[in-house]
């Protein structure tokens, strides 16, 4: 599985560099413009699922939030707040300007003065030390965990503060991690934890949905909704994913040929809470796909076949 996701990411444009920068101008400028908004689709999901939990189980909630950058889905959740707000707060030129460290200190002082409206708070794990740095130090999320479980183990006091999560979330890290890293995670853990993942459709998921099941957790896909993760940065990047969904059979008509990334929701929970309420009873939805966003390439029928045109 994880050379063949190897493979499909090869048609996908690389962000590296913005997530090892010292704080995340770079990452909400270059995101930004392309429309990123899985963060602010993703968050009302996890909150309806976060509110389930409680009625189900009680007691605090903790998400482990992998791939979790420089902490976005944190602050989204805890804080009456948007990817595009924030990427608003950075464009300003006054804000251009700090160093990393001005800028931390000024975002701590910032997300201290909003209330707390979240229902967990967060762990945070991810490749990127820089990342990691500062969503802790602005306090976005109680502990950070730098570390590559795919190429690597997960160290016995990190497993300390991974056993006391009881939600792992991922808006867009599967297919980058595969079921190595989560094999880890759900080791560590005390309890069995609910799984929340954002997965882009070009990602197969049976495999880790069979080892998750290995855990004792069931997966539920959310039928009849996609989630519209970003645009795609440029024609080549638009044609070479959907030729790696056509060659997995998957139709990109009304999907990604309307010219952005979109993703499904799959959720694994115990099979008694699976059966207690199962998914499509838990979860409504506004997914994005008539979101107003940028110009996008789209395929055009037209009489010499189908062309890639943009679209306003």
């Amino acid at each position: 599985m994880r050379s063949s996701f190897a493979a499909i990411n090869s048609s996908k444009a690389n962000f590296d560099e913005i997530y090892i920068r010292d704080d995340p101008r770079a990452y909400f400028s270059v995101l930004g413009s392309l429309d990123y908004m899985i963060p602010d689709l993703a968050e009302p999901v996890v909150r309806q699922l976060l509110n389930a939990r409680i009625q189900r189980h009680g007691g605090a909630q903790l998400v482990l939030d992998v791939g979790c950058s420089y902490g976005i889905n944190a602050a989204v959740h805890r804080f009456p707040l948007s990817f595009g707000a924030l990427r608003s707060r950075y464009a300003r030129h006054e804000m251009t300007a700090l160093s990393s460290k001005q800028l931390a200190g000024l975002d701590k002082h910032f997300y201290d003065s909003w209330p707390e409206i979240g229902l967990a708070r967060f762990i945070g794990l991810d490749v990127s030390a820089p990342a990691i740095q500062y969503a802790r130090s602005v306090g976005l999320i109680d502990r950070g965990i730098i570390a590559d479980l795919e190429h690597g183990s997960l160290a016995p006091q990190d497993a300390l503060h991974v056993q006391q999560a009881n939600v792992i979330l991922s808006t867009g890290c599967v297919g980058y991690v595969t079921d190595k890293t989560y094999r880890q995670l759900l080791t560590a853990m005390k309890q069995p934890p609910w799984v929340v993942s954002f997965v882009l459709r070009m990602f197969p998921y049976d495999a880790l949905a069979s080892t998750l099941s290995e855990f004792g957790l069931v997966t539920e896909r959310l039928a009849g909704a996609t989630f519209v993760q970003r645009r795609f940065r440029d024609v080549e990047e638009f044609i070479s994913t959907l030729d790696a969904l056509g060659t997995n059979g998957i139709d990109t008509n009304g999907f990604e040929s309307e010219g952005t990334f979109q993703a499904d929701l799959f959720v694994s929970r115990p099979a008694a809470d699976v059966h207690a309420a199962p998914l499509d009873e838990i979860i409504t939805i506004n997914s994005g796909r008539n979101r107003q966003i940028g110009t996008r390439y789209v395929q055009v029928e037209t009489d010499h076949g189908v062309e890639i045109a943009l679209e306003p």
